[in-house]
């Protein structure tokens, strides 16, 4: 499906342009901004949240408020967005907080750490469960304010040049994985490494690095992975439900008219629905795409996710022990997660269990 498509049948545009229409028409100011993505735009789904954000935002405003998106490397490199937010390079980017976690720790909650929460339970930690709140003074000091931007959904665990079959296989490993789960990951031997998403392939290509992690099946299919790494692995465990996240420097977001901060949220709260819809949509015929040009799909061995998992909660703990504003945000949501879990297990796990077909 189109996003314009999307647009119009989410059923906004009619009520919108009756309710919004004759405001903006008497007097409204124009508003021009620039968005810098982490992305590059063959994502098209990753990056594509931005443009149905941006579409979004000008239908609501009949056009007086336009939102300029750019990928990686037009204005700045996809790890330097929040700087330019920062900084007012750019009035708003798109991209993941983890990538940030040198600024602070904490920030990787805003996306998804080690077995955490998946997309269902994220956006109702941060619409429903105070991970909004909990997030707007510490992002404000950064002269950031920040929405949920869209997630990927359960996430693959990587693709492999050689077969993983336990921690061994893993020491020494030079993989590109970013935030908490390089953190973890180096804790069970391995090498981590930050690489934006257009630099990947060659690194693998060329043997700067042994694995690498990115999406899924359709992103990963599209970057090309699958031609130097045969072994996919999976799930994720260490990206359990990443939400992507729209940052707007503070100064202008206060510039906007009420009317122009409504309908960047609105369309913000449509594009993190847009781009869960369109993953779960693509990504199952890529993965059959994929193992028919040979990949090997292999689950985790249960030895490498017990130790993951150990190490992640020692982290989180150790961090927490260090810095006030991490445990006030680990402490709720590790209370929240334990509580969604124990519905999850009773609700999804228990049909899932007995519908979905073995791998």
């Amino acid at each position: 499906m189109k996003r314009r498509d999307f647009l119009k049948r989410a059923g906004i545009g009619v009520a919108a342009s009756a309710a919004f229409g004759p405001v903006f028409a008497q007097g409204s100011p124009t508003v021009r901004w620039r968005m810098a993505s982490s992305f590059p735009k063959s994502l098209d789904t990753i990056y594509g949240a931005a443009e149905v954000l941006a579409d979004r935002v000008s239908a609501l405003t009949g056009g007086r408020f336009q939102i300029r998106v750019y990928q990686a490397g037009e204005i700045v490199p996809g790890l330097q967005v929040m700087d330019a937010v920062q900084q007012g390079t750019v009035e708003a980017g798109h991209t993941a907080s983890y990538y940030y976690v040198g600024k602070a720790q904490v920030l990787a909650f805003d996306t998804s750490v080690p077995f955490g929460l998946t997309a269902r339970q994220q956006n109702a930690w941060m619409y429903h469960g105070g991970g909004i709140e909990l997030f707007r003074p510490i992002f404000a000091d950064f002269n950031i304010i920040q929405f949920p931007g869209g997630n990927t959904g359960v996430q693959m665990g990587g693709w492999f040049r050689k077969e993983v079959r336990s921690l061994a296989d893993l020491k020494g490993l030079k993989m590109r994985i970013p935030g908490p789960g390089g953190q973890v990951m180096s804790r069970l031997g391995v090498v981590p490494q930050v690489i934006a998403g257009g630099d990947i392939y060659p690194a693998l290509e060329r043997g700067t690095i042994d694995a690498t992690e990115w999406v899924g099946p359709y992103d990963d299919e599209k970057l090309g992975f699958y031609k130097v790494a045969k072994y996919y692995y999976y799930p994720g465990w260490h990206e359990p439900g990443p939400m992507l996240s729209f940052y707007v420097n503070l100064q202008e977001w206060r510039k906007l008219p009420k009317e122009y901060q409504q309908a960047f949220e609105v369309a913000a709260a449509e594009a993190n629905q847009w781009m869960m819809a369109k993953y779960d949509r693509v990504n199952p015929p890529a993965l059959q795409r994929l193992l028919r040009a040979g990949v090997l799909l292999r689950k985790w061995p249960n030895e490498i996710l017990q130790a993951a998992q150990k190490a992640a909660f020692e982290w989180f703990e150790e961090e927490a022990a260090k810095d006030a504003t991490y445990r006030k945000v680990y402490t709720a949501w590790k209370a929240f997660r334990e509580e969604q879990y124990r519905w999850f297990a009773v609700a999804e796990l228990g049909y899932g269990q007995f519908a979905f077909p073995k791998v």
